[in-house]
């Protein structure tokens, strides 16, 4: 007869560690989500190099990025349930295990098939982790702590993707593409090590994992997975054949097809789970907490500027200024600086100011910023274009720590979870279509102006183009700043 091992509370680890027992716990979740982002972020400046060690087209290259993009975006779905069945421990260690040996088989790999493989490995892992320390944050934190490890987990994670293009740049000249691959593992290795010390064995709630809990929605995987997959591939047709593009539309229209069917199916499973066995996806009870729906609404919208931006940022630098690789990453240093202090800051705040003030004024500087780059042009001075930068990047600290924590706050504890994990979906889904709408936008108004961003001429009215480009994402912006607004009436009836 074998020996179930005693669960490992939130409390019970406490009293073994000490009152500083849930920084640690933390420390542990946020250096894994620091592997997960690194390892999103850094592959693209290993992608030229990668195309050309595997004599490809940059289109099928650029599937490394994409594959972990798409595969990341619908595991974060699974994680409630995950968390569930398994347990915290046994559910982010395992998800570090494979970040690891994704890491490892993508920079062993002398295949591109298997490179492709092993970045879906990381992009499920980095998905399931992704959710995690925002459950651990309202579960192991009170309410008037919330916000300083909001602030501490942000910084820490912000460090990521700040600087490791940079290290990765370096690491692709002097060692090759395939070093990208290796920098995840000493941040996994030590992941692993603290979350076996650190991090509760319990499910969320303090309960046992429940083995016997309601089947996987395999189903609701498949549809979430193929819209997903039909919305991106769509958005790039559509950049890559312009608007008259017929595959295009015809992906978007599955697109949709495949988010009612989704939606339809989970409200199926949402009023009858024992008749089916499963647990929905996407518990779509969430959507009826106001401040919850307004967040995710919010967090669509600032994901796909945020990531709009830092396509344009480098673009904007470089082909609409004219400036060199190592002249942008000097422009953007100080921005990244700014964010990473401004993080730090926000943490205190958010702990005695409400959500929607700090989200708001976040969303109004970030408009600000992005409509103020339309006032340069090809002689400003660089340190104009930095402060612009900067101002977003403040607008930027002032929303990250605030958002989830604020949306949050007001579900049941029985919800968080499925919290967590959906409203990091709507942001991440929200970026990667950002990145397109932009690329689709930044098009239509070079094709206005008559030029491209590879002719040598005409800088101007390429500047021009890339400027209504920021502007649109100005607006974009104002549009999350009338769904946070909303945020301020859910907050007032609730006091």
């Amino acid at each position: 007869m074998t020996v179930s091992p005693p669960l490992l509370s939130l409390q019970v680890l406490e009293k073994r560690y000490g009152p500083n027992y849930r920084w640690m716990l933390l420390l542990s979740v946020m250096l894994g989500t620091m592997a997960s982002i690194m390892s999103s972020t850094i592959i693209n400046v290993a992608i030229p190099d990668m195309g050309q060690h595997f004599v490809m087209s940059p289109t099928r290259a650029q599937w490394v990025s994409s594959g972990f993009m798409v595969a990341m975006t619908v595991s974060m779905l699974t994680t409630p349930w995950l968390l569930a069945r398994y347990g915290y421990r046994k559910t982010y260690s395992v998800s570090m295990w494979v970040l690891l040996w994704g890491g490892i088989g993508g920079g062993l790999s002398n295949d591109y098939s298997w490179v492709l493989v092993a970045r879906v490995a990381e992009g499920l892992a980095a998905g399931v982790v992704q959710p995690i320390p925002a459950i651990i944050i309202l579960r192991a934190f009170g309410a008037g702590e919330q916000g300083r490890a909001g602030s501490f987990f942000g910084t820490g994670v912000v460090l990521a993707p700040a600087i490791g293009p940079s290290i990765g740049g370096l690491l692709v000249d002097w060692f090759g593409w395939r070093s990208i691959f290796f920098m995840v593992v000493p941040l996994a290795l030590a992941s692993i090590w603290m979350a076996r010390r650190y991090v509760p064995t319990t499910a969320p709630g303090g309960m046992a994992p429940d083995r016997e809990s309601a089947r996987l929605d395999t189903w609701g995987v498949f549809l979430a997975t193929l819209s997903t997959l039909c919305l991106l591939n769509g958005l790039v047709a559509l950049r890559e054949a312009g608007l008259d593009a017929l595959h295009a539309w015809v992906l978007l229209l599955f697109a949709g097809l495949g988010l009612g069917l989704f939606v339809y199916w989970q409200h199926h499973l949402l009023h009858k789970p024992r008749a089916s066995g499963l647990a929905p996806l996407m518990n779509l009870s969430v959507f009826r907490h106001r401040a919850f729906a307004m967040g995710s609404l919010v967090a669509f919208i600032y994901g796909a500027g945020l990531f709009g931006s830092t396509y344009l940022l480098p673009l904007y630098m470089q082909q609409g200024m004219g400036w060199s690789a190592s002249y942008t990453g000097t422009a953007l240093l100080p921005a990244g600086l700014m964010l990473a202090f401004t993080i730090a800051v926000t943490g205190r705040l958010a702990d005695r100011h409400p959500t929607y003030l700090l989200v708001c004024s976040g969303l109004a500087m970030l408009a600000l910023s992005f409509a103020l780059m339309a006032t340069l042009h090809v002689e400003s001075s660089m340190w104009w274009l930095s402060a612009w930068v900067i101002l977003g990047r403040i607008g930027l600290g002032l929303i990250l720590p605030s958002l989830n924590s604020g949306s949050l706050r007001d579900l049941p504890r029985a919800l968080i979870p499925q919290g967590s994990s959906v409203i990091n979906f709507m942001r991440m889904l929200g970026g990667a279509a950002g990145v397109s709408m932009c690329a689709i936008v930044l098009q239509w108004r070079l094709a206005e102006h008559g030029v491209s961003l590879t002719s040598n001429d005409q800088a101007a009215a390429r500047l021009a183009a890339l400027n209504e480009s920021f502007v649109f994402l100005a607006l974009l912006m104002a549009l999350a700043l009338l769904a946070a607004w909303q945020l301020k009436t859910q907050e007032n009836s609730a006091q």
